[in-house]
Parts: structure tokens; C-alpha cells; sequence
């Protein structure tokens, strides 16, 4: 069974970091584009930060650019998410997602994990 499962969500306050992690079983996550996405109450679904699986290229949303950075642990299975500088608007529920192709269009992705919440406040 094909499963991806999110954690490290939490309750920050603004300028603090966390650290998402993204885990698989089932499949190899190496072999897929990952992404991670985030939707706050009321609000679409939004593209983040993603990277590939070819050569490892990664993008970001101009939101978050310069203060997330994605990256792979092949040896784990896992995709991180590390998260700097957070702001209230940062927060919402944060998705991985595994696909063929890097974008931030949650349409292009197939497998999907449940969430974490990440609440940034003071």
C-alpha cells in the first residue's frame, strides 16, 4: 500500500523554524517529484516548494522563497521541509505529495499524505 505521512507540525511563534518531514511506504520517494503544499482555512490549496527527481532541482513559491528549503534523505525514504523566519501567514495544514513532474499544481500529484498543522502565533 502507497502511503505518505507528514510530521513535525506544531505551534510556533512568529520567526521561529520547523522542520516537516515527509515519509513513504510502499514506494520510493526518490523516483518521484515531491511537493509540499499548504491550505489555510478558507483558502485553495497552495503549492509551496517542490523538487525533483531527475537532478534534484527544487522550487519555491515566491511566499516562502529564502526562508524554506526543501530536500531529500534518499537513505530514509524521507522529504524535509525546513521552514525559517515563519510568519502568521504561514499557517495552515501541510501536505506532501509525491508525482511525476516538479510543479506547484496539486493536480499533477498522485499520492497524497494526510497533513500536519502548523500554527504560527504569538
Amino acid at each position: 500500500q502507497l502511503q505518505l505521512v507528514e510530521s513535525g507540525g506544531g505551534l510556533v511563534q512568529p520567526g521561529g523554524s520547523l522542520r516537516l518531514s515527509c515519509a513513504a511506504s510502499g514506494f520510493t520517494l526518490d523516483y518521484y517529484a515531491i511537493g509540499w503544499f499548504r491550505q489555510a482555512p478558507g483558502k485553495e490549496r497552495e503549492g509551496v516548494s517542490c523538487i525533483s527527481s531527475s537532478d534534484g532541482s527544487t522550487y519555491y513559491s515566491d511566499s516562502v522563497k529564502g526562508r524554506f528549503t526543501i530536500s531529500r534523505d534518499n537513505a530514509k525514504n524521507m522529504v524535509h521541509l525546513q521552514m525559517n523566519s515563519l510568519k502568521p501567514e504561514d499557517t495552515g495544514v501541510y501536505y506532501c505529495a509525491a508525482g511525476s513532474e516538479p510543479t506547484m499544481s496539486p493536480n499533477d500529484y498522485d499520492y497524497w499524505g494526510q497533513g500536519t498543522q502548523v500554527t504560527v502565533s504569538s
